[in-house]
């Protein structure tokens, strides 16, 4: 998981702990650690987050794709642009998630990109 708010770590840490079959094996708060993190764990999946410091989340994906090829990245942010939507699938992205659908729509997410699915957030549905 890759996001830089503490609180709402906690809050996917919570939904991921109280109703997934998934576990979190670790968390980076910036792109560059998420990098180096995906490199020695190799994830299955990697929550992302586009407003990152140090390197923001659409060009950490590009990194993490080249490092951990086989992990599936589902963007979970604020960003609605859709010509930020269209880069993160055009560049590998499974899944984009907005933060307000999270706490509605992350689990869900999360099983369809495991189970080889894309899914894209409702509240964007309609714009892309």
């Amino acid at each position: 998981m890759v996001e830089d708010h503490p609180g709402f770590r906690q809050f996917i840490s919570s939904a991921v702990a109280n109703g997934h079959n998934l576990q979190i094996i670790s968390e980076a708060h910036d792109g560059l650690d998420a990098v180096e993190q995906a490199e020695k764990l190799q994830p299955d999946l990697i929550l992302l987050d586009i407003g990152l410091p140090k390197l923001n989340g659409v060009e950490a994906a590009r990194r993490i794709l080249k490092v951990a090829p086989r992990s599936k990245i589902v963007f979970l942010t604020q960003e609605t642009a859709t010509d930020i939507v269209h880069e993160a699938f055009r560049l590998g992205a499974c899944g984009y998630v907005l933060k307000t659908d999270a706490e509605r729509e992350l689990l869900s997410a999360m099983d369809a990109v495991m189970q080889g699915e894309n899914f894209v957030s409702g509240g964007l549905s309609s714009t892309i």
